[in-house]
């Protein structure tokens, strides 16, 4: 049942992952100027005449935004037909197409130079995150829809209920001091790990500071996970769902600080910074899928 619309489901989250994964590609490889200042034309071609790599990589960024607006848009037309009348579908709809056409925009105003300055540019990625996470927890609502599971309720009590929105609206903060890290060019600020540098603790300058203070905003949520993590395998032992979603996300947190700290010790990585920018997105939507359960939350 809703065969097509779980394939098309399951396209649009892979392009959506590789939405997220190109955005930090271009911003690692400086290739934001690979087109120049011309959009949606390429240095004011439909195809250029050169092909360096930061245009390819640019052009490919915006190939798969592309894409991923046509399936998006093919998404949200066959949800609403089929599983429009789901409490949460409609909502879901609106915000990954609403998201996806900001986070476009945005990226235009970019390039042609309207939308400038690090600060501003760093909350691009926070907004391309929303729309994978809209478009996840849409995707999940279909499996659940198909399986008959969409108004199943769980039980939750108060502590892990506000922990856990209080944390998810925490992480988008600690996921846009990531983003400016990137953006300000301050991602080799410091040359050691934990502390900054050899001899050093505190920061000594404005990208040293960026960097520790997204390192300490991290440490901070990896307490905080740490402390809902043992919570939840207390008083939850008999909710598989609850002990294994908070198990994974406790995972992904710290599969994202070991490559934290390995794009340290290798010079930035490309591979390292971009398995970096998947893992806090895989984490961001899982938290936000469980939001969407504690929506469901029985008295």
């Amino acid at each position: 049942m809703y065969r097509n619309l779980k394939v098309v489901a399951i396209i649009t989250t892979l392009i959506m992952v590789f939405v997220q994964i190109g955005g930090a590609l271009v911003t690692k490889t400086g290739s934001e100027d690979g087109c120049g200042d011309s959009w949606p034309l390429c240095h004011g071609q439909l195809i250029p005449k050169d092909w360096p790599l930061d245009t390819i990589i640019e052009l490919a960024h915006r190939g798969v935004s592309g894409v991923a607006i046509i399936f998006l848009l093919i998404l949200g037309y066959m949800a609403w037909k089929q599983i429009g009348h789901v409490r949460e579908a409609k909502f879901l709809i609106y915000l990954s197409l609403s998201f996806i056409l900001i986070q476009s925009l945005i990226g235009a105003a970019a390039v042609i130079g309207i939308w400038e300055g690090d600060f501003v540019l760093a909350a691009h990625f926070g907004i391309s995150l929303i729309c994978f996470a809209a478009v996840l927890l849409l995707t999940l609502l279909i499996f659940e829809v198909s399986y008959g599971q969409h108004e199943r309720k769980i039980y939750v009590s108060p502590f892990l209920r506000y922990n856990t929105i209080l944390l998810t609206i925490y992480i988008y903060f600690v996921i846009y001091s990531g983003a400016l890290v990137r953006h300000t060019d301050s991602s080799l600020a410091c040359t050691e790990w934990p502390h900054c540098m050899p001899g050093a603790i505190m920061p000594g300058n404005f990208y040293q500071a960026v960097q520790m203070g997204h390192r300490f905003l991290v440490g901070i949520l990896a307490i905080w996970m740490l402390l809902i993590l043992i919570h939840v395998l207390r008083n939850y032992s008999d909710s598989r769902l609850i002990k294994n979603c908070w198990i994974i996300a406790f995972a992904l947190l710290m599969m994202q600080v070991i490559t934290g700290m390995l794009s340290v010790f290798t010079m930035v990585n490309i591979f390292v910074a971009l398995f970096h920018a998947l893992f806090i997105t895989l984490l961001f939507g899982l938290l936000c899928y469980f939001i969407m359960l504690l929506s469901r939350n029985k008295d």
